[in-house]
């Protein structure tokens, strides 16, 4: 574990060490989905922080298949990873661009089993909204934790994670972002997971410095998340993408962003009240830079966690 001044808690990179015994990278897929912030189900144009690629700027294009975007984005790892071994299971398939268990369901199962049959695949994991797990869904992906495949030179069972953007569990907040969902929902879609199979590691999103927001509403997002039974936590500084209404509210300065060392503080506070078994999938994000107007201090990721590694220590 991952020790800081008087709190100890798990990095993401420890955690996948001692599931799969080595390292684990995470690369970023698109499976072709939408939102129901975007469709006119429940809204359109999403939360007002997402940019048009639905929070996957990172990812391969959709019109690859899915076997493709994994050749690709291994590409993109062993440009930045040298002397990755490709004979083992190295990657862990990251569904994120938009609502990935909203839409056709056969299709995004063939879509995750795509993904789980390249045997340099140790799992998957898909990015979501509370309240579009629907029961279906979540009995399909479990029928599929149960099946084997090739994990490596092995036949197994593979990993299998679900994220949920929470962001904050400030109900002022929520409508102010567009969220389109209540607290329920996600707390109903944490407890269905969990019955239906607790195996599934949950990792929640947080967003911290929300317009509003101070930091003892921050804190409070993620004591709801811890009580109500995540595994694991994403966190990050909000981010000010070009093109989003967030950004019109930033330009007329309606608020401002949070800087790095109030970042620091409000993080450090948050990891003293995080159980050491929560697994810390994120301390910070790093928004693409060709969209990101505000906080350019994330823009720079080394330097970002050096600066938090000192801090922590402190």
């Amino acid at each position: 574990m991952t020790s800081g001044f008087f709190m100890t808690y798990t990095s993401v990179s420890e955690y996948y060490k001692k599931i799969f015994g080595r390292k684990i990278y995470k690369i970023t897929l698109d499976a072709g989905c939408t939102c129901p912030n975007r469709d006119g189900t429940k809204a359109v144009g999403g939360c007002i922080f997402c940019s048009a690629s639905g929070s996957g700027d990172f990812a391969a294009e959709r019109n690859f298949s899915i076997s493709e975007q994994i050749e690709k984005a291994k590409k993109l790892v062993a440009n930045k990873i040298k002397n990755i071994d490709e004979s083992k299971s190295n990657y862990i398939a990251y569904f994120q661009n938009f609502t990935n268990t909203y839409g056709d369901e056969n299709s995004l199962i063939k879509k995750y089993r795509e993904a789980l049959e390249n045997p340099q695949i140790a799992g998957i994991a898909i990015g979501t909204r509370p309240d579009c797990v629907g029961q279906s869904i979540l009995e399909k992906i479990h029928d599929l934790t149960k099946e084997q495949f090739m994990d490596g030179n092995t036949v197994g069972r593979k990993y299998f994670s679900i994220e949920l953007g929470l962001q904050t569990s400030n109900e002022k907040s929520a409508g102010y972002i567009r969220r389109h969902y209540s607290n329920e929902d996600y707390i109903d879609a944490v407890k269905r997971i969990k019955e239906i199979n607790p195996d599934i590691h949950i990792v929640t999103h947080i967003i911290f410095g929300l317009p509003g927001e101070d930091e003892n509403v921050m804190l409070e997002t993620v004591r709801f998340a811890l009580k109500t039974g995540t595994d694991g936590l994403k966190l990050q500084v909000l981010n000010v993408l070009k093109g989003t209404d967030l950004a019109k509210d930033y330009e007329e300065g309606k608020f401002k962003v949070l800087e790095m060392d109030e970042y620091f503080s409000i993080l450090k506070k948050a990891l003293s009240i995080i159980p050491s078994d929560i697994v810390m999938h994120r301390l910070t994000g790093d928004g693409a830079k060709n969209i990101l107007i505000e906080p350019q201090w994330i823009a720079n990721k080394r330097k970002v966690m050096n600066d938090l590694k000192k801090f922590l220590s402190d």
